[in-house]
């Protein structure tokens, strides 16, 4: 019999091979850009939620380095990672480097945890027990591979505690779905559009993903409410991002009034603080969130200034509309004011990782030094040893992940 393939171009082994590279390295540029999109709106969610926490006093008479050896840490919020993949392996530098939280801060459950020597050197927990983590931590980053989120959930949802929050960065599963596999109302899932091919050049690929988030302008893409760019953000997770931090004043029982107030000073310090002072009024300066600016009129009428806030369902929030979401699109101040808290957030992150890397010797723990910047001195003469993580990039893994 003869070959059916003689003479048929498309078979051959050069075919096409300039319009697959081209292509590859548009893909390539695509998966960096949603990887640092992902990466830097994880981190100004697990920062705004940290903010929230109630903090553990400080020892003043005892050294930040002493005071961080006893367990005391100015981090308030656990995080937890199922999937130690490439997205799993960049968030969790993310958080460490440019988030600046410490390793015993962060929990990583994963089939091959010996894959993560990097990580558990800077104290990070590495095992596989997602029960275990997801008992722990207060957000559960959910890095997995979609045909194993069904599994996975089917595990974790009876261990959830009240106030957790799941972070789906597993974005081929829907939200209304992934609801229905948890059991939960506390989800968030980011959703990102592409808009614009010729932005692309924006991802730099031989950067990490750390370096990226150095750049002013990388960060001024990744905003929620910036211009738009090659990868967008659908504005609907900037929502749940602070019906969530509200839920987290109510789970510690503070009054509706006491929440905004704390909420207004984390995201608007500035405005709420200094305003009087500018315009030399005697009157305060008026919040930037009000209880109308969550509820509607109705019911926010029907609360005392004692009441907390009821419990609000981030799913729905995410699916519907809400009175967040009326005021974010008309309100053009506001939305000037929370682009600027989010950019001055990832940059303040970003001056002080470089801060810390310029005065930081390489037998300083780089935990250590992300938490307590100022005390490189003395943990110098302390004489303390440890392992900085590295900075190359993954390639491949064996558990990969998707980011739609």
């Amino acid at each position: 019999m003869g070959d059916l393939i003689l003479n048929l171009k498309i078979f051959e082994p050069d075919c096409g091979v300039e319009a697959t590279e081209e292509h590859l390295l548009y893909l390539r540029k695509y998966d960096k850009g949603l990887t640092v999109n992902a990466c830097a709106h994880a981190v100004f969610f697990c920062q705004l939620l940290d903010a929230t926490k109630k903090k553990p006093k400080i020892h003043e008479n005892v050294p930040l380095y002493a005071q961080e050896s006893k367990e005391v840490s100015l981090r308030s919020l656990k995080i937890g990672i199922i999937g130690g993949g490439h997205i799993g392996k960049q968030l969790a530098r993310v958080l460490l480097e440019l988030g600046g939280f410490p390793g015993k801060n962060i929990q990583i459950s994963t089939r091959r945890p010996e894959t993560l020597l990097e990580f558990q050197a800077l104290g990070v927990n590495c095992f596989y027990n997602n029960r275990k983590l997801v008992s722990w931590a207060d957000v559960v980053f959910l890095c997995c591979l979609p045909s194993h989120l069904p599994y996975i959930c089917s595990e974790i949802h009876k261990e959830l505690n009240q106030s957790s929050i799941i972070y789906s960065l597993v974005t081929a599963i829907p939200l209304p779905r992934l609801k229905q596999l948890i059991s939960s109302n506390a989800i968030l899932r980011p959703h990102y559009t592409f808009t614009d091919s010729s932005s692309l050049t924006l991802w730099d690929m031989s950067r990490t993903v750390v370096e990226a988030l150095k750049d002013p302008a990388v960060v001024q893409a990744t905003c929620p409410l910036g211009p738009m760019g090659a990868i967008a953000m659908k504005p609907k997770w900037l929502e749940a991002v602070f019906y969530a931090a509200l839920n987290s004043y109510t789970c510690q029982d503070l009054s509706c009034t006491k929440a905004l107030e704390l909420l207004n000073k984390v995201c608007f310090p500035e405005d709420v603080a200094t305003s009087s002072e500018e315009h030399k009024s005697p009157s305060p300066p008026q919040p930037l969130f009000v209880c109308e600016s969550f509820i509607n009129e109705a019911f926010a009428s029907s609360l005392t200034p004692d009441d907390t806030f009821p419990w609000f369902d981030l799913t729905t929030v995410q699916l519907n509309e809400s009175p967040l979401n009326q005021l974010l699109a008309t309100d053009a101040s506001l939305q000037e004011n929370i682009t600027s808290f989010y950019c001055n957030a990832i940059a303040t992150l970003a001056a002080e990782y470089e801060e810390s890397k310029a005065s930081i010797s390489k037998k300083i723990p780089l935990s250590a030094v992300l938490l307590h910047p100022t005390t490189n001195q003395e943990l110098t003469a302390s004489g303390t040893d440890g392992t900085c993580p590295s900075n190359v990039e993954d390639a491949s893994s064996s558990e990969s992940e998707e980011i739609n």
